[in-house]
């Protein structure tokens, strides 16, 4: 049994709708986190999507933020947020595809490094690590993906040097995202891509042919916890997806791993 799960920032689903069809249709992954969907509940745009396959799981607010899982089964267990205030649902969203447990997050950015957005972006790890103590084992299998706002390693950003103690790069929120790893996570886009520079995942729109310079982040995640991620086969970027027509200022990041036998 194979499995194939992808994390995508859409920066609007109503806005990528034709090209996600598209990209579900060639992909056909099991599982889709989607963040930034940028829509409230009632106006989710759930029936192309339903009538392409997929079940779908979401949580979202006007114009900003919102998180959403598609998956090829219904999801059980289905939670939206933490469980104390502030709840942040719409960056977070859970649930329980066969015998894996996925988590989808859209981390807060935290604007300026100096601001009270950063202490919460570094709280909000904090919160994460306390969720998958109180709610997951590392001997589960357990996959947490999303657009986690940090670029962890130099090799993760097109220029290290002057990008360091960006809200993105900056060596509190690595210690913050690194202390949420340390609980049992095995990052598995470097499992298979070890020192392997220039892998990037977003390009900023405002940079002139960003993808042809390689002026990008690896920002968006697939962390898995290690017994799933030992069984994990690939793992790589859909660069060719950011250079379509209106395309997100990220892109897909895809992971697949073989099941067989028992959790």
């Amino acid at each position: 049994m194979s499995f194939k799960i992808a994390t995508y920032n859409a920066n609007s689903i109503r806005a990528r709708m034709p090209f996600l069809l598209d990209w579900l249709t060639r992909e056909s992954p099991d599982v889709l986190c989607v963040q930034e969907t940028k829509v409230q509940d009632k106006d989710f745009p759930e029936a192309p999507l339903r009538e392409a396959g997929y079940h779908v799981a979401y949580r979202g607010q006007k114009s900003h933020a919102g998180v959403a899982i598609l998956s090829r089964e219904p999801l059980t267990d289905v939670v939206g947020g933490f469980a104390e205030e502030p709840h942040d649902a719409p960056r977070l969203l859970r649930g329980t595809y066969g015998p894996i447990a996925i988590v989808n997050t859209y981390v807060p950015q935290g604007r300026d490094a100096e601001s009270e957005h950063f202490a919460y972006k570094l709280g909000w790890f904090g919160r994460m690590r306390a969720l998958f103590e109180q709610e997951y084992a590392p001997e589960q299998w357990l996959v947490w993906v999303g657009d986690f706002n940090v670029a962890t390693e130099d090799i993760d950003v097109h220029d290290p040097d002057r990008l360091r103690g960006h809200v993105d790069f900056h060596p509190e929120a690595q210690a913050a995202l690194d202390a949420v790893r340390q609980w049992g996570f095995v990052d598995v886009f470097r499992r298979h891509h070890p020192d392997e520079p220039g892998q990037y995942s977003y390009w900023d729109y405002r940079a002139r042919n960003p993808i042809e310079r390689g002026i990008g982040w690896r920002v968006d995640h697939i962390w898995a916890t290690a017994p799933l991620a030992e069984r994990s086969t690939t793992a790589w970027i859909d660069v060719e997806a950011r250079q379509s027509e209106r395309p997100s200022d990220h892109t897909f990041m895809v992971a697949e791993f073989d099941l067989a036998g028992s959790a």
